[in-house]
């Protein structure tokens, strides 16, 4: 079984070389126009050496039809999109090019011919061509329908015309769009609602950027979009940025694909089988996978790489025993402490839990260094195949301990990481500079657009999937997530203003204020009437004898009139306090008085 796994590349090869031009037969054709010569708006300079750079583009990747003209009046561009629309009927791939001015009325988006007199704003459905017909004409083609538009300039009759409805909008550029036929996509030299420069050269930096990368072969046109949205921004100081709209499927789909070359003699690579075996034991990713392909292939490049891999599984295997060790020596301690055994006893247990702590610090250094150095070869590797996918690695017979880190790849591991960090920002899922360290918060980032994009990237290195991946994405992917106060515009976080009488409230929104409650006024304390503010006369006074009078009252006199009145109308004062006394109780001078011994007793018969 697996020799003959191994054939298949060998009858892959006979396939593609004795059945080749069948497979790129498919039919391509393409229609370019382009309009400067307006007979009722200034003219545009641009746009007709545009057209021309582009239908010589189209022509040199070998397209089969190239239709280009150039300042058509509307019936003129009627009858051509009539043809053109024949011409597709048998087409794998029809491509619709535009250069002039357009204009977005009402959300719909038109092209305008040079005979246009736009006037009014309803002269528009009359005067030009709506953007659904230009779709109309790509729609029988079978495997990509592609509408380029370089039509977002300022348009000179946006300010002109007349509003015959005061409410009808005619915005700025053109509209946001979404095709609804299948594996169609629009590319806009500008982002929607904003306008395109012309340039200040022979062609505008849309259309050079388009000529240069299109139809490399091979690529696929959604990367392709991807590098002229990157030149044209680049070009023009981050002032314009094109944008593509639609969706297409998981297979590539290049303009242009890329010719196989008749080989003589197939040979084997048997590189290329180890490089296979490799992968699917990293794939597996235990001891048991990397021992057996050891077994397979003990010697050179790859088995230096699969012994790092052993080293790091072994590291973290002793990393989790040391810290299973620990707990173990952590809980023997303080039973030992619980029950109150021997100090001996205890003063050992408390080592041998510091021992086991010392090592499970020790497991957990080796382990990361034992990641480190397993990432760091995955990334050369990963490189390596990057650089030349069909080549086989600089040393094929490494012994074992060969420094994988010493290989020097085409791309450095830091410029792999600033460019998937200069891709993830642009997709809104990383807000840090691109410094091409790849640290916790660019696999944060990785993390996040592999949640929102659905996909599975490998999150702990940089790797060219990584970058490939992120950079089909045309628009954001992460959501923008805003500070409190300000919430999400487009791409943007604008502060939240409130009207007068309300406020923002915890969960971001404007609630009106609630009116401030009156502060009632705190009732009074009431304390005792006996403060030194007091007049003496109102306060009880305990003498020197203890006796209850005026200040200098003689006690004795207290107690003898005490006993005369036998408790009627008496009263009874201590340091606690004063009572009347008991009925058939009479006070006695007892002597003494002061602080804790009063004068006088209640005696009672």
């Amino acid at each position: 079984m697996r020799n003959l796994l191994r054939l298949c590349p060998l009858l892959l090869a006979l396939a593609l070389l004795f059945g080749a031009e069948p497979a790129f037969a498919g039919k391509r054709v393409a229609l370019v126009l382009a309009n400067s010569a307006y007979q009722h708006a200034p003219s545009l300079t641009n746009p007709v050496n545009d057209g021309s750079v582009m239908a010589k583009t189209l022509k040199d990747a070998g397209f089969d039809i190239v239709d280009s003209r150039h300042d058509l009046s509307a019936l003129e561009t009627r009858r051509v999109l009539r043809d053109f629309a024949d011409a597709t009927r048998d087409a794998d791939i029809a491509v619709v090019y535009y250069a002039g001015h357009g204009i977005e009325v009402e959300g719909s988006n038109y092209l305008i011919p040079v005979d246009a007199r736009l006037e009014r704003d309803t002269d528009v459905y009359d005067e030009a061509l709506s953007l659904d017909r230009v779709l109309v004409a790509v729609e029988p083609a079978k495997q990509l329908r592609l509408v380029i538009l370089d039509a977002c300039r300022d348009n000179p009759f946006g300010k002109t015309m007349k509003r015959t409805v005061a409410s009808r909008g005619i915005g700025r550029g053109l509209a946001q769009v979404e095709p609804t036929s299948p594996n169609t996509l629009i590319a806009y030299s500008a982002k929607a609602g904003f306008t395109a420069q012309d340039g200040d050269g022979a062609n505008s930096p849309f259309t050079v950027a388009l000529s240069k990368h299109l139809t490399t072969p091979g690529l696929d046109v959604r990367r392709a979009f991807g590098f002229v949205r990157d030149d044209v921004l680049k070009s023009t100081g981050n002032k314009q940025e094109p944008f593509v709209y639609g969706s297409l499927g998981g297979d590539d789909v290049p303009l242009v694909p890329v010719k196989v070359a008749a080989a003589a003699s197939p040979v084997a690579n048997p590189q290329a089988d180890i490089r296979r075996d490799y992968e699917l034991a990293l794939q597996v990713g235990n001891r048991a996978a990397w021992d057996a392909f050891l077994a397979q292939h003990p010697d050179g490049f790859y088995s230096s790489l699969a012994k790092l891999q052993l080293e790091k599984i072994g590291a973290e295997q002793a990393h989790a025993a040391a810290i299973e060790k620990a707990k173990q020596a952590e809980a023997e301690r303080d039973r030992l402490a619980a029950v109150g055994a021997q100090k001996d006893a205890q003063i050992k247990a408390a080592a041998d839990a510091k021992a086991a702590e010392q090592a499970q610090l020790a497991a957990q250094k080796a382990k990361e260094q034992a990641q480190q150095q397993a990432a760091a070869a995955e990334q050369q590797r990963v490189n390596l195949a990057a650089a030349a996918p069909s080549a086989a690695p600089a040393s094929t017979a490494s012994p074992a301990g060969t420094n994988v880190a010493s290989l020097t790849p085409a791309t450095t591991p830091a410029d792999l990481s600033r460019s998937v960090q200069t891709e993830l920002g642009r997709v809104g899922c990383f807000s840090g500079q691109a410094d091409g360290n790849w640290n916790t918060s660019s696999q944060r980032s990785l993390s996040q657009f592999n949640r929102y994009a659905g996909t599975k990237l490998d999150v702990k290195v940089a790797s060219t999937d990584a970058l490939d991946t992120v950079k089909s994405k045309p628009s954001r992917v992460c959501p923008l997530v805003c500070e409190h106060g300000f919430k999400a515009d487009g791409d943007k976080c604008t502060r939240i203003v409130c009207g007068d009488g309300y406020a923002l409230n915890d969960d971001n929104e404007c609630e009106k204020k609630r009116a401030a409650k009156p502060t009632a006024s705190k009732p009074a304390t009431s304390r005792r009437d006996d403060s030194e503010d007091r007049p003496a006369r109102q306060r009880p006074q305990i003498g020197a004898a203890g006796g209850l009078g005026g200040l200098g009252g003689d006690a004795a006199g207290i107690a003898t009139g005490a006993r005369r009145a036998s408790g009627g109308g008496q009263v009874f004062c201590t340091n606690g306090g004063c009572r009347p006394v008991n009925r058939g109780c009479h006070l006695e001078y007892r002597g003494g008085g002061g602080p804790g011994n009063d004068a006088n007793a209640e005696v009672c018969n």
